[in-house]
C-alpha cells in the first residue's frame, strides 16, 4: 500500500477501563473492515484514577466507595458484560481483587512501543486480558514482567527498569497533554493527530472514520488542517 493510504491512530486509553477493552476489539474489526487502508496503531496513556497508591487498593472496597453499594456495582457489571461478550471478551469482574495504579503498566506500554508496533499491540491486548479475564494485578511488577516476555520484550531489561523512575515523568507528561487536549474520558481514538473519535464507538463508525481520514490525507487535505 502507498504511504498516502496509511494513517496513524493514537488510542488514548487505560488498561483498567472496560470500555477501552471493548474499544480495542472494535478497533481491530474496524481496521479489518477498512482493509484498503494501512492503519498504524499507537497506544497512549490515560489514568482513570491516578490517586490510587502504587501498591493498589482492595477492589471491592474501592468500588463500594465509588458506587455506594454491591447492587449498584452488579448493575454496572451486568450492563458491560454482554457488550464484552459480543466482542469475544469474557469479563470476570469478580476475579479482580486489586484496583491497581496503572502508571507502571503505561510505562511498560511506552517501552513496548519503542520495541515495535506489533509488540505494543500484543502487550496492550495481554494487559486487558490479564486484568479483565484473569483477575491478575497489573500493578504487580512480576505480572508486568511476564506480560512483557509474552509480548516479545526483553523481560530482564523490563525487570530492571520497573523499580526505577524511568519514564515516570514522560508518561505523566503524555497524560497531562491528553488532558490539555480536552480528553476527559477514554477510549479516545485520534486519527492522524487531528480527528478524534470519542468512546467505544461501533465498528462501522470507526471504519468510516478511518476511510474518511485516509481519503482526506490522500487528497492532501490534512497538510494544512489544525
Amino acid at each position: 500500500m502507498s504511504e498516502s493510504n496509511a494513517i496513524t491512530v493514537d488510542v488514548v486509553s487505560d488498561v483498567v477501563c472496560p470500555w477501552c477493552f471493548i474499544g480495542q476489539k472494535r478497533l481491530d474489526k474496524a481496521v479489518a473492515a477498512a482493509a484498503d487502508v494501512e492503519v498504524h496503531i499507537r497506544w497512549r496513556p490515560f489514568q482513570l484514577d491516578p490517586t490510587i497508591p502504587r501498591q493498589g487498593k482492595d477492589r471491592r472496597e474501592y468500588m463500594l466507595a465509588k458506587f455506594g453499594s454491591d447492587e449498584r456495582i452488579r448493575e454496572i457489571h451486568a450492563r458491560i458484560e454482554p457488550l464484552g461478550e459480543a466482542e469475544g471478551i469474557s469479563f470476570a469482574f469478580d476475579a479482580i481483587k486489586v484496583a491497581p495504579n496503572t502508571l507502571d503498566a503505561h510505562r511498560l506500554i511506552r517501552w513496548a512501543g519503542a520495541t515495535g508496533e506489533d509488540v505494543q499491540n500484543r502487550l496492550v491486548r495481554r494487559l486487558f486480558q490479564l486484568n479483565f479475564e484473569e483477575g491478575a494485578n497489573i500493578g504487580d511488577h512480576t505480572v508486568l514482567v511476564e506480560a512483557a516476555r509474552e509480548a516479545g520484550m526483553d523481560a530482564s531489561v523490563v525487570a530492571t527498569l520497573l523499580p526505577s523512575d524511568a519514564d515516570v515523568e514522560a508518561v505523566g507528561t503524555e497524560i497531562a497533554t491528553a488532558s490539555r487536549m480536552g480528553i476527559t474520558g477514554v477510549p479516545c481514538f485520534l486519527l492522524e493527530g487531528k480527528y478524534a473519535v470519542m468512546g467505544a464507538q461501533d465498528v462501522d463508525t470507526l471504519a468510516d472514520a478511518i476511510r474518511q481520514v485516509a481519503a482526506a490525507k490522500a487528497r492532501g487535505e490534512l497538510e494544512t488542517a489544525g
